[in-house]
């Protein structure tokens, strides 16, 4: 205990690692949460049609986002310049704007999305939605510094502030309106409420308009591959929603929302403290640099692993209880959503730790091969499943596209010497049984989807 102790309060990469892991995981775990405690007021609050709607709200918000992402944080993690204000100005004014483009865009985009989808009313929500977007451009570049350093504790507490806000406006004007307006301006205040405490309690220089021609090079010369990755990493986080929205009902669209919302949280988790703290890590401790860095991080890969596979099993167990003690009978079917969702992500997992080794490397370009090579599996294996079998079929189309994609995953670590084979043969077998336990058990629950 006084070795962690001195580990914890110490100045070296060690002790910047714990503590950054350790505000991460509290303030995710505190959001995801806040989140819970909301969606289940708001369930009861609103219908099932409301969280299908507002899934495809936050679908084409988020697709804009990432069809247009520079990597401008992952640049100033690991470039060298990343502390220079100059350069730090010069994202700013870039992401700027980026965000005023993307407001614009909602705009133009509104009518034509509410017409493919049938729903008259995301002609009307979309345009206030997009204001999220603006609002994100003009946050500033102090948060980037903050996790290129490793020091996201007061990051975390202005974030969690910002969610008790929102979700707080969120509820009570779902509570006056009884419409699925209130989660979309909730949103929104949410954004605003983040971008004031931000620009009001992160320490370092306040941003100003800059156009430094060589930070634009590098900010493009690096953004390049990321813009790419993240248009296909599109079609990885909410290429579902896209999908689905057109072959599923609203209101079982808005089941499977939150059957994914609860069965994804560990996941998310792993890759929100993979991509803030990885990059630093590896650009400080190159795998390839000794194989003592090497067995440090197989060590805490192995970790990581465990640690998500445990929570993801959990999920998978215990889903259709977890969904029959937390909501009303309108959402049961949520349950067996749970369980699969977790056995898919459980795959998942055991490759993620790797990918940002090449972000850290400067080499966006694999990067980019591989979240391109995972979307199209996985948008190619979606339609083939949500055609053939429905629901479940979808969902099964998940796990293939990642089996299939990883050797591509292995591919890009070996190039940067972080793969590890002996951790994703045993954390492969770990999963295949857990998995078929998992829906052995639970398989009454599931069998209601089979074609829905």
């Amino acid at each position: 205990m006084a070795r962690l102790a001195e580990y914890i309060h110490g100045s070296g990469l060690m002790a910047r690692i714990l503590r950054s892991a350790s505000w991460i995981t509290v303030g995710y775990g505190a959001g995801q949460a806040l989140r819970l405690a909301s969606n289940l007021i708001l369930t009861r609050i609103l219908f099932p049609e409301a969280f299908g709607l507002m899934a495809l709200v936050t679908m084409v918000t988020i697709g804009l986002a990432l069809f247009s992402d520079l990597g401008i944080f992952p640049a100033i993690s690991q470039s060298k310049r990343g502390d220079d204000p100059d350069f730090l100005n010069t994202a700013w004014t870039l992401q700027i704007i980026r965000g005023v483009v993307l407001f614009a865009l909602t705009w133009v985009l509104a009518g034509p999305i509410a017409d493919f989808y049938d729903e008259p009313l995301l002609a009307s929500y979309l345009p206030v939605a997009g204001l999220s977007l603006l609002i994100l451009g003009l946050q500033p570049t102090r948060v980037a510094t903050a996790q290129r350093h490793l020091a996201v504790g007061r990051v975390t507490a202005l974030d969690l502030t910002s969610q008790v806000i929102g979700l707080a406006v969120m509820i009570a004007l779902a509570w006056a309106t009884r419409s699925v307006f209130a989660l979309v301006l909730g949103t929104v205040i949410q954004a605003l409420v983040l971008l004031i405490l931000n620009h009001a309690f992160l320490p370092g220089e306040h941003n100003r308009l800059r156009w430094d021609r060589s930070a634009v090079t590098e900010l493009f010369g690096f953004g390049k591959w990321i813009f790419l990755s993240t248009a296909f990493f599109f079609f990885t986080t909410q290429g579902d929603k896209a999908v689905l929205g057109k072959y599923l009902h609203l209101d079982l669209l808005g089941i499977y929302n939150i059957g994914y919302f609860l069965a994804s949280f560990p996941i998310a988790l792993g890759i929100t403290l993979a991509h803030r703290m990885l990059i630093p890590i590896y650009r400080e401790r190159p795998p390839r640099e000794s194989p003592e860095n090497f067995r440090k991080l197989a060590r805490m890969r192995h970790v990581a692993t465990s640690g998500l596979v445990t929570m993801l099993a959990l999920l998978a167990f215990g889903g259709p209880w977890l969904v029959g003690q937390l909501y009303d009978d309108r959402y049961l079917l949520a349950g067996g959503i749970v369980t699969l969702i977790a056995a898919v992500k459980m795959i998942q997992a055991v490759g993620v730790t790797y990918d940002n080794a090449a972000l850290a490397a400067g080499d966006s370009r694999q990067y980019f091969v591989f979240n391109a090579t995972r979307a199209t599996l996985q948008v190619g294996f979606l339609l083939i499943g949500v055609t053939t079998f429905g629901l479940v079929g979808a969902i099964v189309g998940f796990g293939l596209a990642l089996i299939c994609a990883h050797p591509v995953l292995i591919w890009l670590a070996r190039s940067h010497h972080v793969w590890d084979p002996r951790h994703d043969l045993l954390w492969f077998g770990v999963v295949l049984v857990l998995s078929a336990a998992a829906i052995w058990m639970n398989f009454d629950a599931i069998r209601p989807m089979i074609g829905a």
